[in-house]
């Protein structure tokens, strides 16, 4: 790690322009407690502050104890600091009206309708989130504006969409995220917007994570990628580790020496200017008090501040029996297969731990005799590491009887989508000796357009409706399941206009495209035949934005949530202390509210020392997560001679 700065170098401002601080990370890693505390730390240092989120699950207003919202807000008892919960729905809406209005003294009624559906893209979702980037990113009236949630390297890949939008205005041509004509006035503005986020004297982008490999992981994917696009990362922040005074047990002195581990190795890999860290706390972070000594750990290196003496108060029924939130009869019904092929998707934000729950999942079914496939369309794609046996782009056969495992490759998958839509562009109009329309033009602006991360997304999603024509199989258990988002990518109009109309060229590869597409969504829907289920743990968060991805997932797509996973769920006999007490008391609190927010059945996993490896450790994992043993035994059928 190189070590030319300190974080407070970092997020200092040190010109006369506006600087900006993204903070960027997964949910419940505590990106917000640090871009509060770091907003808060600017502020009271006498630099006039903006805080903005657009994390569709904002709790700016629980930390601040105050109502915030979508419209600039002082926040109380902090001088020279506002705050901002930009609503993505709110903000997206916003955006198609500006984008529409124009058009409706230049279009008919008709054209109005395709452009509208045009704007029903999910990638317009995360360019309105960016278009509000980009006006705060133009405020001159603040010396610094926090951002706690970055774009991503998918979004600002979707700003650096086809340069000749220009010749595709000639022909009312169309990219991914609408209209080229709408995207004509904003082109400049995001330009410039990328030019600051590539702008290491006025721009910090800092990286949150928790003390874990897999979180690691994640960061070091996130920043290679922002990385290709120019932008570096300069501070890395750990948060969340065990403080060593309350670890007085086997178990948790085992999992401290993980995390330790884990610090080590960012130290050692992390190409940041900086790295901060800051101890788990007994309770939830929230009031000044407790954001001051957030900020002063990591920009005044002082020594943080834990109270493991007493619990912090913590509603909760102490009546409570956890067990009891549990249905173990109606999970077995809603994972295993009666007459035809059951789909097992567990979604959930990355740091979760579904893919450790899909493995278990489908370990266990395969043990009870039904021939179960598990995939995964995860970038980390570690189920090799889970099941410790090498899984290859095709289904293969692992140690367990009735257990395959496969792994999608994005690159071959993204290869093999390029030639399918080249291909049936080239098809469409070489043999069109009429035609006005330059094949080899239109070649260029598809293979533009798939440099898009929509066709990313789709060349997975090709992958994964091939799985649902494998043969021979009882279960197909898919580890990370395609969002709400990604589903409405089968949905796009397919009358659009123009070559780069990704959505349309898929389906018009073949004649059955359409058709197969319905026919899996329909599948989806099934309860029947398909079972959601969200994987988080419980905090805000994580419950606020698996709850809301379940959300999308119905209203845009029909498919409701089978059961919910929760997992990490601390152990009774360890951790007899305080500072424990008051953790599980805090489990327990949205435990409850998870049960009514999503009602639905709840799966049950206890937080283990290590995470279970090979066959052996994911049998007796399988065995400790609700409904799993129960899962019957495949009953086969006895012919009479």
């Amino acid at each position: 790690m190189s070590t030319d700065a300190t974080p407070r170098e970092l997020v200092e401002p040190g010109s006369d322009d506006a600087e900006f601080v993204f903070f960027s990370g997964k949910g419940g890693v505590g990106k917000s407690t640090v871009s509060c505390a770091t907003a808060t730390w600017l502020a009271d240092n006498d630099y006039e502050t903006l805080l903005v989120t657009t994390d569709p699950a904002p709790n700016l207003s629980d930390i601040f104890s105050q109502q915030i919202g979508h419209e600039v807000t002082e926040i109380e008892g902090i001088e020279n600091l506002s705050a901002i919960e930009i609503d993505p729905d709110t903000a997206a809406k916003e955006y198609r009206q500006e984008t529409i209005e124009p058009m409706r003294q230049l279009l008919d009624d008709e054209e109005i309708e395709t452009v509208e559906e045009q704007l029903n893209s999910p990638c317009v979702d995360e360019i309105a989130a960016f278009d509000n980037f980009v006006d705060f990113m133009d405020s001159p009236e603040y010396d610094v504006v926090v951002f706690d949630t970055a774009p991503t390297g998918h979004t600002i890949r979707l700003m650096e969409l086809p340069s000749d939008w220009n010749a595709e205005l000639e022909k009312g041509g169309s990219t991914c995220i609408g209209p080229a004509a709408s995207m004509e006035d904003k082109k400049v503005q995001y330009e410039r917007a990328i030019d600051t986020l590539q702008d290491t004297e006025r721009t910090t982008f800092a990286f949150v994570g928790k003390p874990e490999d897999s979180s690691l992981d994640e960061i070091e994917r996130s920043a290679a990628d922002l990385g290709d696009l120019g932008i570096e990362s300069q501070l890395l922040i750990i948060n969340g580790y065990l403080p060593e005074s309350v670890c007085e047990d086997p178990f948790f002195e085992g999992k401290r020496e993980d995390e330790r581990a884990a610090i080590e190795r960012a130290e050692a890999e992390f190409n940041a200017d900086a790295m901060a860290t800051y101890p788990l706390q007994p309770g939830e972070i929230a009031g000044l008090d407790l954001l001051s000594d957030v900020a002063g750990v990591i920009y005044d290196s002082e020594v943080p501040t834990v109270d493991v003496g007493s619990a912090t108060d913590v509603e909760t029924d102490q009546s409570l029996d956890i067990d009891a939130l549990a249905d173990p009869e109606s999970i077995a019904d809603r994972v295993t297969p009666v007459d035809e092929t059951r789909y097992l998707f567990f979604t959930g934000k990355g740091g979760v731990g579904k893919s450790t729950i899909a493995a278990a999942s489908a370990t266990k079914l395969a043990e009870a005799g039904y021939e179960t496939l598990v995939v995964t369309t995860d970038p980390a794609a570690h189920l090799k590491d889970i099941f410790g046996e090498p899984v290859g782009h095709e289904p293969t056969s692992v140690s367990q009887a009735n257990l395959d495992a496969a792994r999608i490759d994005q690159e071959k998958a993204l290869e093999e989508y390029r030639e399918q839509v080249l291909d049936h562009v080239t098809e469409m109009y070489d043999d069109k000796e009429d035609t006005e329309i330059d094949v080899e033009a239109a070649l260029a602006n598809v293979e533009e357009e798939l440099e898009s991360p929509c066709a990313e997304e789709m060349a997975a999603l090709e992958k994964f409706v091939s799985y649902f024509d494998e043969d021979g199989y009882d279960v197909v258990v898919f580890d990370t399941a395609p969002t709400g988002h990604t589903l409405r990518l089968l949905e796009l109009p397919s009358d659009w206009k123009g070559f780069m109309d990704l959505g349309s060229l898929t389906k018009g590869a073949a004649p059955a495209k359409g058709d197969q597409y319905d026919e899996v969504i329909e599948t989806m829907q099934d309860p029947e035949r398909s079972s959601f289920a969200f994987v988080m743990y419980p905090e805000y968060t994580p419950m606020m934005e698996a709850y809301r991805a379940a959300k999308d997932l119905e209203d845009q797509v029909g498919i409701e949530t089978a059961f919910v996973v929760a997992n990490y769920l601390l152990p009774e006999e360890y951790g007899d202390n305080a500072f424990f007490a008051n953790r599980r008391a805090q489990q327990e609190k949205y435990l409850c509210e998870i049960k009514d927010r999503f009602e639905t059945p709840m799966m049950l996993a206890p937080l283990r020392q290590d995470e279970p490896i090979g066959l052996e450790e994911l049998r007796a994992f399988g065995e400790e997560i609700t409904g799993l043993s129960a899962v019957p035994e495949k009953q086969t059928e006895v012919t009479l001679s």
